[in-house]
């Protein structure tokens, strides 16, 4: 396979500049979620909110070393180009599934059985997100949602809920942005 003419690490960097623009996730975020699939063997991943795909490029490429795949929704479909394009450009394309649509109609839906879900899309939608994905997560799965600490009160429903529910081991990590991360107990 020929060489990129851009580097991952010079794809991640050129994101970084437009981090506010396409709200995308900081680094140490990223890191941390490339880390956690790699530890967990993530197989089945699940993106709500692929934006212009930097989280999305940072799960493909550890789903790459866990052979995993990935499923990323996002409603914007000038977005999804970028971040297909992106994919493509790294020759990871194979280990991610796009999808454009409405992130509450794709969900509903898809039929994976994720392993692995980040939600980082419509923060009002958080609640309903997690609604119709929880059935579908096996025991052990991981969830993290990010923006629970700058979008607090709009998520709070959200957080407020999974907190609550028995089937979920729940804690806020205090990464930019906050980033709650969940683990399935049943």
């Amino acid at each position: 396979m020929e060489e990129p003419a851009e580097t991952l690490e010079e794809t991640f960097k050129a994101l970084e500049e437009t981090q506010h623009e396409y709200w995308n996730i900081s680094r140490q975020t990223a890191v941390f979620i490339s880390m956690l699939i790699k530890l967990s063997g993530t197989k089945t991943a699940l993106e709500i909110g692929t934006s212009n795909g930097y989280s999305t490029l940072w799960i493909a490429q550890a789903l790459s070393q866990t052979n995993g795949h990935l499923t990323t929704i996002e409603f914007w479909d000038k977005r999804q180009k970028i971040a297909v394009e992106n994919l493509e450009k790294h020759g990871l394309l194979d280990y991610v599934t796009p999808v454009t649509g409405r992130a509450l109609t794709v969900l509903k839906e898809l039929e994976i059985k994720p392993d692995f879900v980040f939600i980082d899309a419509n923060k009002a939608e958080y609640v309903q997100y997690f609604d119709t994905i929880k059935g579908k997560m096996p025991k052990g799965a991981v969830l993290l949602a990010d923006n629970v600490l700058s979008h607090k009160e709009k998520v709070k429903p959200f957080v407020d809920k999974i907190t609550a529910d028995t089937d979920f081991q729940c804690t806020i990590l205090d990464l930019p942005a906050g980033l709650l991360m969940a683990y399935k107990l049943h």
